[in-house]
């Protein structure tokens, strides 16, 4: 039974896409509490020790220096992604920070531009228009109850986010034809742990043990969302699985429902329709080629 699980690719990634929403609802919980930064630090401590004992077992050997270099620049950039979009999950609603962050596909051709010198095309520049002018309309109406400031912090930060990760998955493109995924997972995971080390040890005050079985659980299950997109796409064509990174908005709206009673207005869904629009024109033109290029998914969320 879990064999033929493992062999049915578009399952494995509705999973994965399920099981990371349910990262961004227990950080939406947990954040405010236990700290933005303290939560960000477990997660990736937990998830540095799942990455390293995979290494570890596949006796994978380490890479050069100049490999090692240039995986510290990628994850630091990640871990900083990462912050801002948790400290937007404290924010926003579910739907609209997750609506906001599928943004980082538009960025991806203009990181590229300025990276790698690749061209921006026409196109790519009117999709790129079209989804951020969705996104402007899902957030135009705040929610009854939302705070202004707060509210506009909270777009500022995943807008960041979406641009730094943008750049990272350009940066991936340059290492990952070069670089096994568990490699990759374990700097993604072990650098932005010993960069947040300070706040495990109560830099920011200290910590609640309660809270320790909720990072294990962040760290354990972001590891499960690499892995089973790894699975996925070994399986079956990216065209095929990536559009199914977008049913995460299905996922985020019905999880705000439940447990946040928060309930997505009408400009959020036509946001949603603009910005998928876009991501999925850009994304056949450039991001599936990425993926085809490095045959593995070039997404590891900093979930």
């Amino acid at each position: 039974m879990i064999a033929r699980l493992l062999s049915a690719p578009l399952l494995l990634a509705v999973l994965a896409v399920a099981m990371g929403s349910g990262i961004d609802a227990l950080v939406k919980a947990t954040a405010p509490g236990a700290g933005v930064m303290v939560l960000v630090a477990w997660r990736f401590l937990f998830g540095a020790m799942i990455a390293g004992a995979v290494f570890l077992l596949q006796r994978r050997a380490w890479p050069p220096g100049e490999a090692v270099r240039f995986h510290i620049m990628r994850s630091l950039m990640q871990v900083a992604s990462a912050i801002l979009l948790f400290h937007a999950l404290t924010q926003l609603a579910l739907a609209e920070t997750v609506l906001i962050g599928f943004t980082a596909a538009l960025m991806v051709p203009f990181a590229a531009w300025i990276i790698l010198g690749e061209a921006v095309s026409p196109r790519a520049f009117g999709l790129t228009v079209l989804g951020f002018a969705g996104a402007a309309f899902a957030v135009s109406a705040a929610p009854e109850g939302a705070v202004g400031a707060h509210r506009l912090l909270g777009i500022a930060s995943v807008l960041a986010s979406a641009m730094l990760y943008a750049i990272v998955l350009v940066l991936l493109r340059l290492r990952a034809v070069k670089e096994d995924a568990t490699t990759i997972a374990l700097f993604t995971n072990g650098v932005p742990a010993l960069c947040l080390s300070p706040f495990l040890f109560g830099i920011a005050g200290p910590v609640n043990v309660n809270d320790l079985p909720v990072f294990m659980l962040l760290g354990a299950i972001g590891y499960a969302v690499w892995y089973l997109l790894t699975l996925a796409y070994a399986r079956a064509r990216a065209q095929l699985l990536a559009p199914l990174e977008y049913t995460a908005l299905i996922w985020a709206a019905l999880i705000g429902f439940v447990f946040f009673d928060e309930v997505p207005g009408w400009r959020v869904a036509v946001g949603a329709v603009l910005i998928v629009a876009a991501c999925l024109g850009v994304a056949f033109e450039n991001h599936f080629a990425t993926r085809r290029e490095t045959g593995q998914p070039v997404s590891d969320l900093p979930d």
